[in-house]
């Protein structure tokens, strides 16, 4: 084990991937950058060469046709956006090729690509460039979806993705690449659609994903403070889901809040609380709820994103609610330190 951050366990994961594997590439637009999108790829082209770690034209539908291709032709190819808003001109290629082609012809071919998206906020980069759109994703049959919100799962669900014969949509919260952890060295693999369940308690059932689970973990420091135990459920995966870790907890306890990064309306949220109310509704003590965005694009200025994006007090104070009790989430607010990328001390941002 080792101590390095989320940007620099994806690089590790990568790296480890091409060392094993003589037929995984990577490329994208800036992964040869000095600063190689957010550290995720430095190093690489030096030491694996221009043949196997390369820049590409602006051209995200053509460069996902060929990721395509070369699957098809036995290459691993880990393909690099630097925001999921410019990838969303590839998605006729994603939805009617990668993520069919395997049920079309009979299971004759596989299409093991990954596509690292960064989505999330960024200060200044507001609706085209921090939409949170995994739902759309999610949705699409044949295509897996991954969610880290860690460093040492970062690392393993990558090299299980790379090597899944399967499309897989890499999804990387923009504020989680500094995020720093304790890292298995060498070839470590995470099981893709397994949730990891970070804290057991009897009071609530969270279920989060990506960064609002870092959210959740510090909300979960001061409902300790309260007398409330959680049992907070990291997804990791989307799709496929971890139904069964999830129906379990919310039988245990009877209460389920679910945290989304993205929009509200047809979240993966709102899925998890259809399902579970369909499935559990006998175990059920109140109607679910769930924190999400607003319905409208994300906003650019600071007056606009202090009330648009969702924090720790938001599921300090829901949970409060949820348990018929006044919570004053006036500490976790204080704590805030400014606007934009500094959630607070606690947190080590971005930048």
């Amino acid at each position: 084990m080792k101590k390095i951050n989320f940007g620099k366990a994806v690089n590790e994961a990568i790296e480890t991937a091409m060392t094993i594997d003589k037929n995984v590439i990577c490329y994208g637009l800036g992964v040869d950058d000095p600063k190689g999108v957010f550290g995720t790829t430095v190093g690489l082209p030096a030491k694996f060469g221009p043949d196997r770690v390369f820049d590409m034209p602006t051209s995200e539908n053509a460069m996902t046709g060929v990721a395509i291709g070369a699957a098809l032709n036995g290459i691993r190819t880990v393909m690099t956006h630097q925001r999921l808003d410019f990838f969303l001109l590839a998605m006729d290629q994603l939805v009617n090729n990668a993520a069919k082609w395997h049920y079309m012809f009979g299971g004759q071919n596989h299409v093991p690509i990954v596509i690292r998206l960064i989505l999330g906020r960024g200060w200044g980069q507001g609706p085209t460039h921090s939409q949170n759109l995994q739902a759309w994703f999610n949705h699409i049959p044949g295509l897996k979806v991954v969610m880290p919100a860690t460093a040492a799962d970062a690392k393993g669900l990558l090299l299980s993705s790379i090597f899944d014969n399967n499309p897989v949509i890499f999804l990387e919260h923009r504020w989680l690449h500094n995020i720093e952890g304790e890292v298995p060295v060498g070839d470590y693999r995470v099981p893709i659609g397994k949730a990891r369940l970070i804290s057991e308690g009897n009071d609530i059932t969270i279920v989060s994903m990506s960064y609002m689970t870092v959210e959740a973990i510090h909300a979960l420091e001061h409902l300790k403070s309260k007398g409330v135990s959680v049992d907070l459920l990291d997804l990791r995966t989307i799709s496929p889901m971890d139904w069964p870790a999830i129906m379990k907890s919310v039988k245990k306890t009877g209460r389920l809040l679910v945290l989304d990064t993205s929009n509200e309306t047809n979240s993966v949220a709102g899925e998890i609380i259809a399902r579970v109310t369909m499935e559990c509704w006998d175990d059920l003590k109140q109607p679910p709820k769930r924190i999400c965005l607003p319905d409208y694009p994300s906003p650019t200025s600071h007056a606009l994103t202090e009330k648009f994006y969702k924090k720790a007090e938001h599921v300090f104070e829901a949970v409060g609610e949820m348990l018929n009790q006044n919570f004053d989430p006036s500490v976790l607010i204080q704590q805030r330190k400014g606007p934009h990328d500094v959630p607070g001390d606690w947190f080590k941002g971005p930048f």
